[in-house]
């Protein structure tokens, strides 16, 4: 084991957020893109993004997951 393993940060698929979120994972993609949630690039290109982030967000909310009846 290397010190970069014991540093490293669990990393969520656009997928999993998705779940967490229950919304679809293009919304997730869409996030990211209004930066709303960084993301971190793999090699191939996909869209990687880091669970304390997420939670964080999840446990504050975002404006789209807000009941309509608020407005």
């Amino acid at each position: 084991m290397n010190s970069q393993d014991s540093e490293a940060e669990t990393l969520l698929t656009p997928a999993e957020v998705a779940a967490m979120f229950r919304v679809d994972p293009k919304t997730v993609t869409r996030w990211a893109k209004a930066g709303k949630l960084s993301s971190i690039r793999t090699l191939g290109g996909h869209r990687r993004y880091r669970e304390p982030e997420v939670r964080a967000l999840l446990s504050g909310g975002l404006p789209e997951q807000r009941a309509p009846e608020e407005q």
